[in-house]
C-alpha cells in the first residue's frame, strides 16, 4: 500500500493536533506519516525510562529524533529516569511480557505523557506502542484511557494503527529509513528473558546497536520474548 492509499483519519473532537507518545522510530514512523497525511499535526513525546541499558536508550532516542527532524515534527525529549521506573515495577520482575509489569510500565509512561498534554494545551494524545503486532492493544488502550481520565477534557485516542495496511507500511518505512532494529522490548527483564530464550535455541545473545532494518529483512523485532 503506497502513501496515496493511506487512510485519512479524523482525531477525536476534530482535533488538528495531538501529542504522540513514541516508543521508538520503527513504531512511530508509519504513525507520524499517516497523521501528517491526514492533516493532523503531531508533537512527539519521548519518555521511555524502561529502556535498558543506557546505550540502547540513546540509540533508540537518537533514531526517534532523527526521523522527527527529517519530517519536520517537534520532538520532546524527556529526562531518562530509570530508578523511578524500577521503583514503579518493584515486585513484578518475573512477570511475563504483556503481564502486570507491562501494565505498570505503560501506566507510568502514559501518566507522564498525559501530564505534559494537559500542561501544554493538547486535548488528545495517543501512542505508537500499539502498532507493533506483539503488543496487546486492549492493555495499551486501557492504560492510555486511565491516564487521560486524570485530566478534564483530555482524550486518549485508541485508534488501531495496524489497520488499513498500517502494519505493512510500518515495515516498509523502517526499511526505507534503515531504522535501528531493536531485538527485545526494551527493559532489563525483557533483555534477560530474550537472551535466555535465544540461548535455549542455540542463538547468540542480543548485541546492542548492531542490527538495522534493510530491504532484505522484513521482521518486526519490536516484540516480546518467547
Amino acid at each position: 500500500m503506497n502513501s496515496a492509499e493511506r487512510p485519512k483519519l479524523e482525531a477525536p473532537k476534530g482535533a488538528s493536533s495531538l501529542l504522540l507518545h513514541s516508543c521508538c522510530a520503527p513504531c512511530e514512523g508509519e504513525v507520524l506519516e499517516t497523521l501528517l497525511h491526514s492533516g493532523i499535526q503531531p508533537t512527539v513525546f519521548f519518555y521511555n525510562p524502561n529502556i535498558h541499558p543506557k546505550k540502547e536508550y540513546e540509540i533508540r532516542k537518537e533514531e526517534d529524533k532523527r526521523f522527527c527532524e527529517k519530517i519536520g515534527v517537534l520532538h520532546v525529549d524527556v529526562d531518562y529516569d530509570p530508578m523511578t521506573w524500577f521503583e514503579r515495577i518493584k515486585g513484578l520482575e518475573w512477570e511475563p511480557e504483556r503481564g502486570s509489569r507491562c501494565t505498570q510500565c505503560f501506566d507510568m509512561r502514559f501518566e507522564r505523557t498525559a501530564l505534559y498534554a494537559s500542561e501544554n494545551g493538547f486535548s488528545v494524545f495517543s501512542s505508537s506502542l500499539g502498532i507493533s503486532r506483539w503488543k496487546n492493544m486492549k492493555q495499551i488502550n486501557g492504560c492510555g484511557e486511565r491516564a487521560a481520565a486524570r485530566y478534564q477534557d483530555l482524550v486518549y485516542w485508541t485508534y488501531n494503527w495496524r489497520k488499513s495496511g498500517g502494519s505493512q507500511r510500518m515495515i516498509e518505512t523502517s526499511k526505507r529509513e534503515n531504522f535501528y532494529q531493536q531485538e527485545y522490548c526494551g527493559c532489563v527483564y525483557s533483555l534477560r528473558d530474550t537472551n535466555k530464550w535465544r540461548t535455549s535455541q542455540g542463538r547468540g545473545k542480543v548485541e546492542i546497536g548492531k542490527k538495522y532494518y534493510s530491504t532484505d529483512d522484513s521482521n518486526d523485532k519490536c516484540k516480546p520474548t518467547k
